[in-house]
């Protein structure tokens, strides 16, 4: 059974840093596609970073690029997304998902992904 447990939520002044963190069980990270998704209260939920099969190929929503960073670890089969220069548009609920089953690991599309943590929070103060 495939488990994905994310941790490393928590809040923050705007500016500041946090890490996420994406425990998987029951399969391999490496040959997967990877993403980070998040949601803000009435919004819907967007893509932030999806890390391909290669484990090399990243992309990023154009929001975040330059300050969220998407990596993955594989003798600790763990997904991570650091984040740095927080700010209150960041706060949401952030997700990890796996395993793509139809389009691209970069097409950011939440339907496409068959596996999904049960989220962690992330506040950002200003």
């Amino acid at each position: 059974q495939v488990q994905l447990v994310p941790s490393g939520g928590g809040s923050v002044q705007a500016g500041g840093s946090l890490r996420l963190s994406c425990a998987a069980s029951g399969y391999r990270v490496t040959g997967y596609c990877m993403a980070w998704f998040r949601q803000a209260p009435g919004k819907e939920r967007e893509g932030v970073a999806s890390i391909r099969s290669d484990g090399i190929t990243t992309t990023y929503a154009a929001s975040v690029k330059g300050r969220f960073t998407i990596s993955r670890d594989s003798p600790k089969n763990t997904l991570y997304l650091q984040m740095n220069d927080l700010s209150p548009e960041d706060t949401a609920m952030y997700y990890c998902a796996a395993f793509l089953e139809r389009g691209l690991c970069s097409d950011f599309i939440p339907s496409n992904l068959r596996y999904w943590g049960q989220g962690t929070q992330v506040t950002v103060a200003s």
